[in-house]
């Protein structure tokens, strides 16, 4: 027969556990790394106490309610195989009603819709015996559910969509619904943990009805459930719902009897002390008889077994806050920000830049993800960020196949950020990472959009003059509203980024498309210093390129002023022939006459004809550049946790 080792090395990989920062995910993660090293579990944001210990580079960070955020998981990580443990309202204190369906229903639903459009082997849901509602005693798998709250709608709602992708899609996926699993790891608000807790100390906790029964199912069954639905999920059972639990029904007054004999508890328990959730009912227990037959799946544990291998792990949390491991009464979630910096030239500075972006992060106390992106640097940029990332698992390397603009850089780095927010930042640390902080304080005022504001710049007078006056003359001609002085630097969030993203052109002026897409926006004044090392890679001719481009991006005033050149010139033409076909007629020794007037007339027409040739080319040339339709960058690697890995056309790695 064989063994769990065998059953997790028969799956295909890479293996990807949704949720690991949860109760189920987290136990599951750790099982499955005792057997193969190619298995990431998938947090929306840390630190997650249930994963101390683990590798950080067996943890991803991504809001999969965010479908920016899912698409960038699913195209970088390329899994196989997908545990799916994500779940929101399960708990009393839960009632976020939007966040709920969010959560159980739309997320999985904009996850499997991507996995359907890559070589995916098995996608195992963790569904909830709640989906049956008022049905909780012994339904079979078969029988209608009648959900009885939000929660078990949103789940109910999942096990719908399942069952059509499945068996209409025929898509490797199926449902467990689990009933109540215990163990460790459990949030120690739950029933079990404190169960244990006060049966050490020979006391019990509040209790419910004694009549009151559920089906406890250990957490290890219960990961083994997965495995086993992962390696046998063959297309007859595509879109099945299986029911996980012993099938064994428990009392809470049998509950507490069990208990006595494990701990020697020699109080008495005081039943109807506690207060159930309000869609609980009376019977609540599993009939697991098709897991059994179609998985070769039973709980193994019994319960008083169970009881002591939780209290174990409740004995390993002495001397540590219990109130860190509840969500219960757990403050606002943190936020979490991508810094995407461009580096061109820019080796010395990456250290510098990497340095004081973390201590700005931590002092903020946000998770965060550092994206150097290597435009083709021809100094040693990506050995750098070798270096750095090999340190320290926030940081990630982008390198591109050549030099495409610091616009396109910026754009491949939004495209794989996975947090709330992006910051860009040049390389060159003229963007001073410290006033993050207040770009962060206005983010958190209800701000979308937060740009810098160079009120000054550290360079020659001449060249600040021609700088200011840019944005002047660009704010006038443009058709949207553009801020003065704002550059790149800015903090835009997710919602935006979402926006950036969606716009097609391959000409990118960022601070122009960043004005046009709207939503709150404010600036930050700061005074710009110049580069630290090096020289600048901006000249004359550059800056020049630069204008015309968030010009002709932006305005159609260049076109409109040779409209209204046009009119001008025909009316005065107009005038000039019936001028001077007067002066013919009436005073014919004072008309124009001879050579000089018909060359100055034809240069001064012909000099007119190039200009507006020359505008409507710049016009036609941006169309040109759009209708080729080339792929506006192209990604040769990504760096991660020290390691360079080359990609294919499709962004897969190679081999």
């Amino acid at each position: 027969m064989l063994e769990l080792g065998d059953w997790v090395r028969a799956l295909r990989g890479p293996i990807l556990v949704l949720g690991s920062g949860g109760f189920v995910g987290a136990n599951l993660l750790r099982r499955l790394l005792k057997y193969r090293q190619d298995v990431f579990g998938v947090v929306r944001s840390l630190p997650a106490w249930r994963l101390d210990g683990i590798d950080r580079r067996h943890i991803l960070e991504a809001d999969l309610i965010d479908l920016a955020a899912a698409r960038n998981l699913v195209t970088n990580a390329r899994p196989r195989t997908v545990f799916n443990c994500v779940a929101y309202g399960a708990y009393s204190f839960e009632t976020d009603y939007d966040l709920i369906y969010r959560t159980n229903f739309t997320s999985l639903f904009q996850l499997v819709e991507l996995l359907a459009e890559t070589d995916l082997a098995a996608f195992v849901h963790a569904g909830s015996s709640s989906e049956y509602g008022t049905k909780s005693a012994g339904p079979l798998e078969e029988e209608s559910l009648q959900p009885n709250s939000h929660y078990a709608v949103s789940k109910a709602a999942a096990s719908n969509y399942i069952t059509f992708a499945g068996k209409i899609r025929r898509l490797p996926i199926v449902n467990l619904r689990l009933y109540s699993v215990y163990g460790p790891l459990e949030d120690t608000s739950r029933l079990i943990p404190n169960l244990v807790a006060k049966g050490l100390k020979g006391a019990f906790p509040p209790l419910v009805d004694p009549n009151t029964s559920r089906d406890f199912v250990y957490i290890d069954d219960v990961c083994d459930a997965f495995v086993q639905a992962a390696a046998r999920l063959t297309p007859d059972i595509y879109g099945e719902s299986f029911n996980i639990g012993a099938g064994r029904v428990t009392t809470i007054r049998q509950l507490a009897k069990i208990a006595a004999g494990v701990f020697a508890i020699g109080a008495e328990p005081v039943f109807g002390s506690m207060a159930g959730r309000s869609w609980d009912l009376p019977d609540w227990y599993a009939s697991p008889g098709k897991a059994e037959r179609l998985l070769n799946w039973t709980a193994k544990t019994d319960l008083a077994t169970g009881l002591k291998l939780t209290s174990d792990w409740i004995r390993s949390l002495e001397g540590l806050d219990p109130s860190a491991m509840t969500k219960r009464g757990a403050g606002p979630r943190r936020r979490s920000i991508s810094a995407i910096i461009a580096c061109y030239k820019d080796e010395q500075a990456i250290p510098i830049m990497y340095r004081r972006l973390t201590d700005t992060f931590k002092k903020l106390d946000v998770n965060y993800e550092i994206i150097f992106v290597n435009d083709g640097s021809p100094d040693n940029c990506a050995d750098r960020i070798v270096e750095i990332s090999a340190k320290d698992p926030h940081v990630l390397g982008i390198t591109h196949s050549r030099n495409f603009g610091s616009q396109m850089a910026f754009r491949s780095g939004m495209e794989m950020s996975v947090m709330q927010a992006c910051v860009l930042l040049d390389g060159d640390l003229q963007d001073p990472p410290e006033l993050i902080e207040q770009f962060y304080q206005r983010w958190t005022e209800g701000f979308d959009v937060v740009y810098g504001r160079r009120v000054k710049r550290d360079m020659p007078f001449v060249w600040s003059i021609l700088y200011k006056a840019f944005y002047r003359i660009f704010a006038k001609l443009s058709y949207v509203p553009i801020p003065y002085d704002a550059g790149d630097f800015s903090l835009i969030d997710r919602r935006v980024v979402g926006w950036l993203l969606r716009c097609p052109e391959r000409d990118l002026f960022l601070r122009g498309l960043r004005a046009y897409i709207g939503f709150r926006q404010t600036g930050v004044d700061y005074v710009r210093p110049k580069r630290m090392f090096g020289e600048s890679t901006n000249n004359l001719l550059k800056n020049l390129e630069w204008a015309k481009r968030g010009i002709f991006s932006f305005s159609n005033a260049p076109l409109k002023l040779l409209s209204s050149a046009g009119i001008v010139m025909l009316g005065l033409s107009i005038l000039l022939g019936l001028i001077v076909t007067a002066l013919r007629i009436w005073i014919p020794d004072v008309a124009p006459r001879g050579a000089t007037t018909l060359l100055l007339a034809s240069l001064f027409f012909g000099a007119i004809n190039l200009f507006a040739v020359g505008l409507v080319g710049e016009y036609i040339a941006k169309i040109m550049e759009e209708v080729k339709a080339r792929p506006r960058l192209i990604r040769a690697g990504l760096i991660r946790n020290g390691e360079t890995s080359q990609l294919l056309p499709d962004e897969s790695t190679l081999p």
